[in-house]
């Protein structure tokens, strides 16, 4: 059984062309004087037990407002949504506290908000307290917090309790480096516990590193999901779409799917990884030299033009990204017709594993300025160790180790 199932869901708000429209029409219910705005209309997903969704999307895009809806402080307009089990939300940053009452005071309430008893919160306060880190500040009033406190004790009391469902939403974005971390580790023990989450975060390697799957919502409608990295990929081709771009999808030889957005005013030709010697390469150990090359063509004459890798691990997340203008390389005035190779050399310094290599063409440093082409997993390739030591992690540091043994020498006594 589904732990939340949205089916054919809508949210809509009324518009009134002036206040006295909406006068009329409460004097006169049968007289109707508004238009209704759509935010989010035909939405449908399953969330399954120990699964794990992220709901990504440009702002405006309707992820808070259909999180809400899911928690219950807002009504949908139309379709239905079912929840089985215990639900727990993290969403606007200390929603539902009260400024003027203690912190102590606050986590009862939103305890009891969620369906603890007061004898399961009163067991859960020294762990409220504990992972919150607010010191004396749980005895006094909320108003007197910073808004990482804020989000220090709102996370605590949601995650107090194992819930069946936990949603976030961005709250996680407010506060220290520490806690963030310490948060995220508390929601993958929750999760490996069993927990469903259903997260929002504009954070990629969040999404791709806790998700089992995400869904990209615009204009308040479902337009993709599946495996994080392709939803994220697409998503990230949506953001530099501009009028004239296109975004097309190929199969992998060996399986998946890459995304090529861009103009096409500027197109690769042909990209390989090649070994010292200059042949082409798929496997590559630790710490060997190689070579990118990437071969690109001129369609319309461009003023300026970027190119640049990103090397992305098995999850998506970035492992070392560089690009010409970084590297005080870039090429202006480029005619019709065109052909320019480039040859990025460097040490695969990274750990064992599977790695894709993404690559740009751009007018400038970033490609959401003017992108030519954005091509996602254009290299797959493999990484060994066969004559490393055996190190844990994903980059090779080379560390040396220089150790000194001293002898206590212990006075005799005569």
């Amino acid at each position: 059984m589904s732990l939340v199932r949205v089916s054919h869901l809508g949210k809509a708000y009324r518009q009134y062309s002036s206040p006295w429209s909406r006068l009329a029409e409460w004097v006169r219910p049968s007289v109707q004087r508004h238009t209704l705005r759509w935010v989010l209309r035909g939405v449908e997903f399953t969330l399954e037990p120990g699964e794990s969704v992220g709901i990504v999307g440009a702002n405006g895009a309707g992820k808070s407002t259909l999180l809400k809806m899911i928690a219950g402080t807002t009504q949908c307009t139309e379709g239905s949504i079912e929840v089985n089990g215990q639900l727990s939300a993290l969403l606007e940053l200390g929603m539902g506290f009260h400024p003027d009452f203690t912190g102590r005071q606050n986590a009862i309430m939103s305890g009891q908000l969620i369906g603890l008893t007061l004898e399961q919160i009163k067991e859960l306060m020294p762990f409220i307290e504990a992972f919150a880190e607010i010191g004396d500040y749980i005895d006094m009033p909320v108003r007197t917090y910073s808004s990482g406190m804020r989000m220090r004790l709102a996370f605590s009391v949601a995650t107090a309790n194992r819930p069946d469902v936990l949603i976030i939403d961005e709250a996680l974005s407010v506060g220290d480096a520490y806690f963030q971390h310490k948060s995220f580790d508390r929601i993958r023990q929750l999760k490996n516990e069993g927990s469903s989450l259903l997260i929002v975060s504009h954070d990629r390697s969040a999404i791709q590193t806790i998700c089992d799957r995400a869904i990209l919502l615009e204009g308040g409608a479902v337009i993709r999901q599946g495996e994080p990295e392709d939803v994220l990929d697409f998503y990230n081709a949506l953001m530099a779409k501009k009028e004239h771009d296109t975004i097309r999808e190929e199969k992998l030889s060996r399986g998946g799917v890459t995304t090529i957005s861009g103009t096409g005013e500027v197109e690769i030709a042909e990209i390989q990884l090649l070994n010292l010697v200059g042949d082409s390469i798929e496997v590559v150990g630790i710490g060997e030299s190689v070579v990118v090359r990437v071969k690109v063509r001129v369609n319309q004459a461009v003023p300026s033009l970027i190119v640049g890798f990103m090397i992305k691990d098995k999850l998506g997340q970035p492992i070392y990204g560089i690009n010409t203008h970084r590297k005080n390389q870039p090429m202006y005035d480029l005619e019709v017709g065109e052909e320019i190779e480039y040859f990025f050399s460097f040490g695969m310094n990274i750990g064992k594993g599977s790695y894709s290599i993404s690559f740009s063409l751009s007018r400038s440093d970033s490609h959401l300025d003017r992108n030519y082409e954005w091509r996602d997993r254009g290299l797959m390739i493999h990484v060994v160790n066969s004559r490393k030591e055996d190190f844990i992690g994903s980059a090779w540091l080379n560390a040396q180790v220089d150790v000194t043994r001293h002898q206590q020498i212990q006075a005799v006594c005569e």
